[in-house]
């Protein structure tokens, strides 16, 4: 059965790439999403999100008439649901012995939406990274909101409607590319679900779909950014394991990557991103006793922010010891970055975002802010003024670097008050 028309639910950094790159291969894309300003912009032919190439797709797919966006489901062959998975309390506030809990709200939420357009030979597929059973439990609720209709959970291979899970595995700043070119875990609740599904997404990817069960479809996100979680925390550990002991952390990683066997990566001032500071959680919260490492990794990760504030704070005491007539208020801080990773302009769930503002709430004197791939700060940091690098380096007296974005890169800094997170300077 071929899919005519396409349904993408959510339109966010994933869902409207996605969207759009079905609708460039000539399908009939109805992207639904609750915002309502989301939708209007989509449908003017403009984007509400920040990603290179993908505006020039959207423009062309609405104008040919491919795409369109709505705030309810309409009836499709093929859904994609690609909205939030939150927690129920916030990352950052939870303390050693607390394990958020996984907010699948927007899933259920979706998935009573589309309910009532479903018909029989439709497939609904899960992007949204999610806990291992997510997938199951989106059959279920679909199921009791859709009585007349099987599912895969009871019927197996005759159900009605098939359910399949296939995560986004795409780096922001390059998605449209990625979409294409990577290859795409599949994992059907059943393998006619699975055969589906990759029948839709042979529309447009030309990586290889590589087909598993839903759970493992699932786990295999997870993994991937825990993995990496868990790397970066031994770089994290390492850095201040140095700091104590006096060794340029640097130089350390540069000689043990000398031996052909390993590859430890950069250290930092946290991790941020939707990803990977988000994604080792789901694992953590289904199996609390078992995942010692990944938990360990994510605590190390999540106090390395706190460790930088405190070398802040250790900088300006020096300053003021060697500047005994200024005070505080004096002192003006320059912070370098705020975006979660090197040279893009996304400020969420930055650990550099987040290290800035913390300086400007406890710090009395100014706080300016080097950021060369935004033109204005989030009204969060309306206390912080944005500066050029040229301005800042003459200005300031304790100077912190947090992303090392290119333009850092070719540049000096020479001062006895320095914190370089990322051994750029």
């Amino acid at each position: 059965m071929s899919f005519n028309t396409i349904s993408v639910i959510g339109l966010g950094y994933i869902g409207l790439p996605t969207a759009a790159m079905f609708a460039s291969r000539k399908k009939n894309v109805i992207g639904v999403d609750v915002n309502q300003h989301a939708v209007d912009t989509i449908n003017r032919g403009e984007i509400h999100i920040v990603e290179p190439d993908l505006d020039m797709i959207v423009h062309a797919a609405v104008t040919e008439g491919y795409l369109k966006a709505v705030t309810s489901p309409e009836p499709a062959d093929a859904f994609l649901i690609a909205v939030p998975t939150p927690f129920k309390s916030s990352l950052n506030n939870e303390s050693d012995s607390t394990i958020p809990e996984p907010d699948l709200s927007y899933i259920k939420k979706a998935s009573e939406a589309i309910a009532p357009v479903l018909k029989k030979g439709d497939l609904v597929i899960l992007e949204s990274t999610s806990p291992v059973g997510a997938t199951e439990q989106m059959a279920e609720w679909l199921a009791a909101a859709r009585p007349d209709l099987s599912f895969p959970q009871k019927a197996g291979e005759n159900a009605d409607v098939n359910v399949a899970h296939c995560p986004e595995r795409v780096l922001p700043g390059h998605v449209v590319r990625e979409l294409v070119e990577n290859d795409r875990v599949i994992g059907g609740m059943t393998t006619k679900c699975s055969a589906r599904a990759v029948e839709l997404y042979k529309t447009f990817v030309q990586g290889e779909c590589v087909i598993t069960n839903a759970r493992t479809a699932e786990m295999a996100k997870l993994t991937e950014n825990s993995c990496r979680d868990v790397q970066i925390a031994f770089a994290n550990e390492l850095s201040i394991i140095c700091d104590k002991l006096d060794i340029d952390v640097w130089e350390l990683i540069s000689l043990a990557n000398r031996h052909p066997r390993i590859n430890i990566l950069q250290p930092g001032p946290g991790v941020g991103g939707h990803c990977i500071a988000v994604d080792p959680w789901f694992i953590v919260s289904k199996t609390p006793i078992e995942a010692q490492i990944i938990h360990t990794a994510r605590k190390v990760n999540d106090a390395k922010p706190q460790w930088v504030i405190n070398k802040v704070k250790l900088a300006i005491a020096d300053f003021l010891q060697a500047n005994p007539t200024k005070t505080a208020k004096d002192v003006t801080i320059a912070c370098y970055g705020l975006a979660f990773k090197p040279d893009i302009d996304d400020l969420r769930e930055s650990p550099a975002l987040n290290i800035t503002k913390q300086i400007a709430e406890l710090h009395s004197g100014s706080v300016i802010a080097v950021e060369p791939n935004i033109n204005e700060l989030p009204s969060a940091l309306n206390s912080i003024q944005l500066s050029t690098f040229d301005n800042a380096k003459e200005s300031a007296d304790i100077h912190l670097l947090l992303v090392d974005h290119k333009e850092f890169k070719t540049q000096k800094m020479k001062t006895d008050y320095l914190i370089d997170t990322k051994g750029v300077w």
